[in-house]
Parts: structure tokens; C-alpha cells; sequence
């Protein structure tokens, strides 16, 4: 079995709380008690009410979001939100914490953002130096961008998305973020790279970049599934013996 301190002790060196604290996010101990020891953990992008009963069955010993169970102090949330107080309430009746990894694994090294790059198999990762969450790199062939957008799509395994396409017509140099942060076009642009990918655009986001003359794939914020394997990965190379479950996917909307 795998000493709880020593789990959080990789966590502190390899995806601190200081790196989340800079995008005023909340992480960490959501809710229970920590064991001393751990065996079985549990997975999840979100944790949610509509899976809660089967991961109640499940009996793990540590559940771990990526998407904060409680976002916000969790006094103001809990006095506010119904349901999640009786999440957090049949979970702590049931003896298993909630422990969430947020921006933190967003921008620590081996987290989301060098899951996602190494996925599209680019060259020279590093972060953007305007936006250490994001990570750039370089493609071994140049594409045209609409191969390139289609290229990304399939290997990120999501059913769709859709491409701006008004800047460079072939893509050497990428950029990508995780979850919603389109906004953050601008840093790549400044940096030079030609394509930026995220999701989650608002209407005035992208009609900047179209103004910018510049090139974003919009994919879907469940790209983030990537973080389910990424985190048994991880998990087991800090104790071998661990059993990582990781049994829940989400369904995309259905385009009509």
C-alpha cells in the first residue's frame, strides 16, 4: 500500500498548490478525511451526482478530480448548493476523501498541457512564456491547417470540432490548452506559433481571432479526459501495487 503522505508529497514537488493559487483556483482536500494508507483510487474528470452511486459501490479508498468537487470556500458552497452538501455528506458517511488537481496539473510539468502536447506527437514541448499553462511545440511535418485541424481532432479522440482558419495556411508551430482558455490566443499569437488550440470560445473571443487573422481549433473541454490515463500512469509509477480505476467517460453532446 501506498503511504498517503508520500502521494502528497509527490503531488507538493511535481504539481504544487502555488501554481493554482495564481489563477485563484481551489485545490487540494475537498472533503473527508485522508487514510494513512491508500490501495485503491478512484479517477475522475468530475465528480458528479449522476455517477455517485456507482462510485459509492466502487469502496475506493481516495477519489481524485481534475475539476475542483467543490469550487469556491466550501462553507459559502455547501450553504448554497443542495445537492453537493449531500454529495459531500454520503461521501464522508461512506469514509472516502475528495482530492482535486486543477491548474496546479494544468501547468506542472508531466501534467495536462504536455499530456495533450505529447498526444499530438510535437516536438520541443515547453510552456508559452506569457501563459506557463500552455504548452507549444513543433510539428515533424508541416501541414495545411485543415488537414492539421482534422489531424488534432482524431488524435485527441473527439468527435468533432470546429477551425478558424485565417492565419498561416500551413502549421509548423502549435499551441494548446486544455479546457477553456481560448482567450489565451493572443499569447501564441505574440509568440509566433501558427495554430492555437482550447475551447470553450465565447462569440467576442472568436471574432477577435478572426479579426487577428489568426488560426484556433475549437475542441471540446472533454479533451481533458486525457487526464484519466495520464493520472493512472502517474500513479502507478509512484507505487506499482496500486489498483487505478478510472471506469467513468463523458458523453459529448450529440450533433444534430
Amino acid at each position: 500500500m501506498l503511504k498517503t503522505k508520500q502521494l502528497l508529497t509527490k503531488f507538493g514537488k511535481d504539481f504544487p498548490k502555488h501554481l493554482a493559487k495564481k489563477h485563484h483556483d481551489y485545490v487540494g482536500l475537498m472533503c473527508g478525511t485522508l487514510p494513512e494508507k491508500l490501495h485503491r483510487i478512484l479517477v475522475v474528470l468530475d465528480l458528479e451526482s449522476s455517477i455517485l452511486d456507482a462510485v459509492i459501490a466502487l469502496k475506493p479508498d481516495l477519489i481524485l478530480t481534475h475539476h475542483p468537487f467543490i469550487y469556491g470556500h466550501k462553507k459559502t458552497v455547501l450553504a448554497h448548493d443542495e445537492k453537493k452538501r449531500k454529495m459531500v455528506d454520503t461521501l464522508i458517511d461512506n469514509h472516502i476523501p475528495v482530492y482535486s488537481l486543477h491548474t496546479n496539473f494544468d501547468e506542472g510539468k508531466g501534467g495536462m498541457n504536455d499530456l495533450l502536447a505529447q498526444q499530438l506527437q510535437l516536438q520541443n514541448i515547453h510552456p508559452l512564456i506569457k501563459d506557463p499553462l500552455a504548452r507549444g511545440g513543433t510539428l515533424l511535418t508541416p501541414m495545411a491547417v485543415e488537414t492539421f485541424a482534422t489531424y488534432a481532432k482524431n488524435i485527441l479522440k473527439m468527435p468533432y470540432g470546429w477551425l478558424i482558419a485565417e492565419g498561416k495556411p500551413m502549421i509548423s508551430k502549435v499551441a494548446i490548452v486544455g479546457g477553456g482558455g481560448a482567450r489565451d490566443y493572443v499569447y501564441a499569437m505574440e509568440e509566433g506559433y501558427d495554430i492555437f488550440i482550447s475551447g470553450d470560445a465565447p462569440h467576442h473571443v472568436r471574432r477577435a481571432i478572426v479579426n487577428d487573422r489568426f488560426n484556433y481549433l475549437e475542441l471540446p473541454h472533454e479533451i481533458e479526459m486525457i487526464f484519466l490515463e495520464g493520472m493512472r500512469r502517474y500513479l502507478l509509477t509512484i507505487d506499482a501495487t496500486l489498483e487505478v480505476l478510472t471506469p467513468f467517460n463523458q458523453t459529448l453532446p450529440t450533433l444534430i
